[in-house]
């Protein structure tokens, strides 16, 4: 299968400005993927554009990842209602090492570079990016932006002259990357579209080179109709001490049986015949879930190894049993504990439930104690004053939410 049709099979076509998706079939293109780090890592929405740019490495293309130190420091206002607060440069950079981190994770055994934006920007004078790269910006195009239109309407919050130049900052990337890596194609998700249009226009300015975007469509989940990877508990993060293996493991075990058949397609490296033979072996019994088992073993091993995965299977498994966590023996009690979130103990234990992510508030809590949905080492808990043990304690909410509260 060529690239084109595999990335059209996949799902991953949105928007480019190539005339069409064959010019990526033939020879081999410098491309790069820009990270904003304005968050503590990656997210599974993240992860689909890694995973096309995958199979555009496997066709030869070659990949540069960016990572925005200094993008960073501004913040991407892109589909923003109001002014983002600044990080710290600490911040930005504990951010840039996690977020590179989990490219190296997930792009092991393949070929990248690995760029940040603060090296070309940190030594650029105010007045030399105004002469070089100010000078041939329209003021139309960055005023036509829909989100600078958004925020200067009638009911908007205003835009500050940082945010409004954020795409400034994105079109210098995308001139320098082309200046010193040869870089033609800059891959983003659906909504990054505006910010990318601002560095082909400045290399046709500037260099009067033909420069190119190819944008992924957002994943959006079917069920909820929002922004893919968001969740009663928060974002699905790829580090696992945000989401712990077990948490990632069942975010894509509970996926429902349509999204399953898509996420196949974007999130693992199965191939057409493979996929075609899974999926008649699914509709044919629905009810042993292969496609949801499949799908969470393969993101799961992408993500965090084959050893966690298989470990997180074997987890699950011993959590979904209806063996009391007591009379677990020791191996399988240290087993579920290297695959869940902990968290210390709290004086109480309405407190804990809410420090733990099981609930939002205290009120929330009590409701989930009162209605039966909550479980400490197997038993049901129905007294808010309960007071854990020493050690180690396996909180449970519902049916498939988990986690070690500690007491010492």
């Amino acid at each position: 299968m060529k690239l084109s049709e595999e990335l059209k099979w996949r799902g991953f076509v949105n928007q480019t400005t190539y005339k069409d998706m064959d010019a990526l079939d033939n020879g081999s293109v410098t491309f790069y993927l820009g990270v904003d780090p304005s968050g503590p890592g990656m997210t599974v929405g993240h992860l689909s554009i890694a995973m096309m740019i995958k199979h555009l490495i496997s066709a030869g293309h070659k990949p540069i990842l960016l990572v925005g130190g200094a993008s960073g420091l501004i913040g991407d206002p892109d589909g923003k209602a109001q002014e983002r607060d600044l990080k710290t440069e600490n911040e930005i950079q504990e951010n840039i090492d996690k977020i590179s981190a989990q490219y190296k994770k997930i792009f092991e055994g393949q070929k990248f570079v690995l760029v940040n934006n603060i090296d070309w920007f940190k030594n650029l004078g105010y007045l030399d990016f105004l002469r070089t790269i100010g000078k041939h910006v329209p003021m139309r195009t960055m005023l036509g932006r829909e989100f600078v239109q958004s925020r200067l309407g009638e009911n908007g919050t205003g835009i500050s002259y940082a945010e409004f130049s954020y795409s400034l900052i994105q079109g210098y990337d995308f001139l320098h990357l082309y200046r010193d890596f040869g870089a033609t194609l800059q891959v983003c998700g659906a909504d990054q579209w505006g910010n990318c249009i601002a560095g082909v226009d400045l290399i046709r300015r500037v260099e009067g080179v033909e420069a190119h975007i190819y944008s992924a469509p957002l994943i959006i989940n079917k069920t909820t109709g929002v922004k893919f990877g968001k969740t009663e508990a928060g974002a699905i993060w790829l580090d696992p001490n945000l989401t712990s293996p077990f948490d990632f493991y069942q975010f894509w075990i509970n996926t429902d049986d349509e999204s399953a058949k898509d996420y196949l397609k974007i999130y693992t490296n199965i191939d057409k015949p493979d996929y075609d033979r899974l999926i008649t072996d699914f509709d044919a019994d629905r009810s042993g879930r292969l496609a949801q088992k499949t799908l969470a073993y393969e993101v799961t091993k992408i993500v965090h190894g084959q050893e966690v995965a298989d470990k997180v299977v074997e987890v699950t498994g011993i959590l979904f049993s209806k063996q009391i966590y007591s009379e677990l023996s020791q191996s399988d009690k240290d087993k579920i504990k290297g695959s869940l979130i902990s968290v210390p103990v709290k004086a109480e234990f309405l407190e804990s439930i809410v420090s733990s992510g099981l609930a939002s508030s205290n009120t929330e809590a009590l409701s989930f104690v009162k209605s039966g949905a909550v479980k400490v080492n197997g038993h049901k808990i129905d007294d808010p004053k309960y007071s854990f043990s020493n050690g180690d304690n396996l909180l449970q909410k519902g049916k498939n939410m988990f986690v070690m509260v500690v007491k010492k």
